[in-house]
């Protein structure tokens, strides 16, 4: 039904998606270690916004799959 190279650019968003997530609760972590009162909250809700977004995306491809995989599967029986 889905070409391989649908698979292929669906496993690659999620590790897209993955990396960000990761790479903002790490922000996260820094934005602790920051002096500057302005600086932490610009950091903090920057981060948490990109935390949301790739969180909300990770979801959405990961149940786009399922959704494919679950139709696939039901076809061929």
């Amino acid at each position: 039904m889905f070409s391989i190279f649908w698979w292929i650019r669906q496993f690659i968003l999620i590790l897209l998606a993955g990396f960000y997530l990761i790479f903002g609760i790490q922000l996260l972590m820094s934005a602790y270690q920051l002096s500057d009162p302005s600086a932490f909250v610009l950091t903090f809700f920057a981060s948490n916004f990109m935390i949301l977004i790739s969180a909300v995306l990770l979801l959405g491809f990961v149940y786009r799959i399922l959704a494919v995989y679950r139709k696939s599967k039901k076809v061929n029986d």
